[in-house]
């Protein structure tokens, strides 16, 4: 296992069980880090931003758990990263979001490139970091004939305003998954605390991010707000130092003030910790090892 030396080895479950483990995981690290500006983390009893609990979020993150575990397996039995295989990812996925949505909702970004990636994962289980995302850039690049033709409100924002949205970050092999990834690996190598690699990372994609949700929220004006103060962070010298700290502070403060939320950027840090925990040992290959 690379980077973040956590065990995701699951006892007695397939390969596919596994993964989705290790996805759920990846999201509730993603959601257990703090001081996460404009996204909820346990400060919050209630997430301010969000409106939604942060209990909430975790429970219904492992309701994710059976779709990314079914996405999984289709690509297994695939094989390949075919256009048949996006339209059955791309039903898979809106059945775990109706599921997740009885549990209290949330994660939709995150199921979206939690999903690609869990896919990319199952198609090569020995595949790490860029090839990862280079397998699920060829899935993106086809399109799901049977989505809903009415547009999401992602795909109206990356519309209007020329933004690559979610699909774009796919289709381009997830540049962002890839910017965490680097960025952790550096900070590791710097002796910074995993935490504050972390918060850095999350930082380094608030930094450049075209983030549909701080668009339909903020507008473009706000959107560049954001991503000067995450890098003001950064240029302080990050989360682990003094001067960075009371800048990420500044920014928090600011961020709840106004009901700015980096949903897009927190999916996108999730999908880098699963990225970033492969590969996944399962019980099976333990016992062969």
């Amino acid at each position: 296992m690379t980077g973040s030396h956590e065990d995701t080895t699951g006892g007695g479950g397939g390969d596919d069980e596994a993964l989705a483990r290790a996805a759920v995981a990846a999201l509730t690290r993603q959601l257990e880090l703090a001081p996460k500006p404009g996204l909820p983390d346990p400060r919050d009893l209630r997430a301010r931003a969000t409106r939604r609990d942060l209990c909430s979020l975790r429970w219904s993150a492992k309701a994710l758990a059976p779709g990314l575990a079914a996405m999984a397996a289709a690509a297994r039995r695939t094989g390949r990263a075919t256009p048949e295989l996006r339209v059955e990812l791309g039903a898979i996925g809106r059945c775990t979001e109706h599921s997740v949505a009885l549990t209290g909702g949330g994660h939709r970004g995150a199921l979206w490139a939690l999903g690609l990636l869990v896919a990319a994962a199952a198609l090569d289980p020995r595949a790490t970091g860029p090839d990862v995302t280079a397998t699920a850039k060829r899935i993106a690049a086809h399109t799901d004939r049977r989505a809903p033709r009415r547009p999401s409100r992602g795909s109206s924002v990356s519309a209007k305003y020329g933004a690559a949205g979610a699909r774009g970050e796919a289709r381009a092999g997830f540049p962002h998954v890839r910017r965490v990834l680097d960025a952790l690996a550096t900070a590791r190598s710097a002796g910074v605390p995993e935490p504050h690699a972390r918060l850095d990372a999350l930082l380094t994609v608030m930094s450049t991010l075209q983030d549909t949700e701080l668009l339909y929220t903020a507008g473009p004006h706000g959107l560049r707000h954001v991503q000067a103060g995450a890098r003001g962070v950064l240029e302080a010298g990050g989360s682990s130092t003094e001067a960075g700290r009371a800048s990420l502070s500044a920014l928090d403060a600011d961020l709840h003030a106004r009901a700015w939320s980096p949903r897009g950027s927190g999916a996108l840090l999730a999908g880098a910790l699963f990225v970033d925990s492969l590969p996944v040992r399962t019980a099976s290959r333990a016992r062969v090892a």
